[in-house]
């Protein structure tokens, strides 16, 4: 009888633990997102550019919800404007006649509900992928594939280097940013590990040269979202504002960031 009893309660427990717990979260109002990356590939014309706009949404949903009909538009210091038109509703604006100079100062207008966003940033450059290097035994275990590409930077010049890895085992990119403040002028590299690489892997790596500014947006937007930062409902420290802002009503602020880099792309084949 006892031993009855014992299963009915272990039946409650189990089963009680299906309840489904709702969560109320505040929700704001949507804000304009600018994903105003400008990327000039070595050997490239870097004529065809994009930009996406998009909404913020509530936390659970898995939608993005594009920034339609909006105007934008990017001038340089030589006079000339370049206008952007989207690609049907997809909230991506197209552009096919940039020219990018390096130090070359630009400067995005986005006109959007009747509000206006702006942004002033200059295209850096980027020092080449020298060559990557591959490490079998990385890790705690000693069971990881390991990367380093290496790249040598200028001597006597401020740089600051934004990374990019990519492949088909996680969902997301990795990102790394880089300064020159204690290895100017010497040959360095950006690192990846991942432990589910496997020979044939295809790995692409992406250098990107970024202003001071950047850097620091992205520094701080990575240490928020790394694992010693805590968990998704964990409350950050600031809200990390990038360099567009909102002429027309400063209080409905953007998020996102405008850059314009020269790009050094190597696609790695794992040995």
């Amino acid at each position: 009888m006892k031993r009855i009893l014992a299963i009915i309660i272990l039946f409650i427990v189990i089963t009680s633990c299906e309840d489904v717990i709702e969560v109320d979260l505040n929700e704001a109002p949507p804000r304009l997102v600018i994903d105003a990356g400008i990327n000039w590939f070595k050997n490239t014309f870097g004529n065809e550019q994009s930009i996406r706009l998009s909404l913020t949404a509530p936390f659970f949903d898995e939608d993005v919800q594009p920034a339609n009909g909006a105007i934008v538009s990017i001038s340089d210091n030589n006079g000339n404007i370049f206008n952007f038109t989207e690609d049907g509703n997809s909230g991506i604006y197209r552009n096919d006649t940039f020219i990018p100079v390096i130090d070359g100062v630009y400067t995005l207008v986005v006109i959007y509900n009747n509000e206006t966003y702006t942004a002033t940033e200059t295209l850096k450059s980027v020092a080449s992928i020298d060559f990557i290097e591959q490490k079998d035994d990385g890790g705690f275990l000693g069971e990881d594939i390991e990367l380093k590409a290496f790249y040598t930077d200028p001597a006597g010049v401020e740089n600051y280097y934004f990374f990019e890895f990519i492949s088909d085992i996680p969902a997301v990119p990795t990102l790394e940013v880089y300064e020159d403040r204690f290895t100017d002028g010497n040959q360095i590299f950006g690192f990846y590990t991942e432990e589910d690489l496997e020979p044939g892997d295809i790995v692409t790596i992406r250098n990107y040269g970024v202003t001071e500014r950047f850097y620091n947006f992205m520094f701080t937007l990575l240490q928020q979202g790394s694992e010693e930062g805590g968990g998704p409902f964990e409350t950050q420290p600031a809200t990390v504002r990038g360099n567009c802002i909102n002429q027309t009503n400063a209080d409905n602020f953007p998020f996102g960031y405008f850059r314009l880099s020269e790009v050094d792309e190597v696609i790695y084949t794992i040995q």
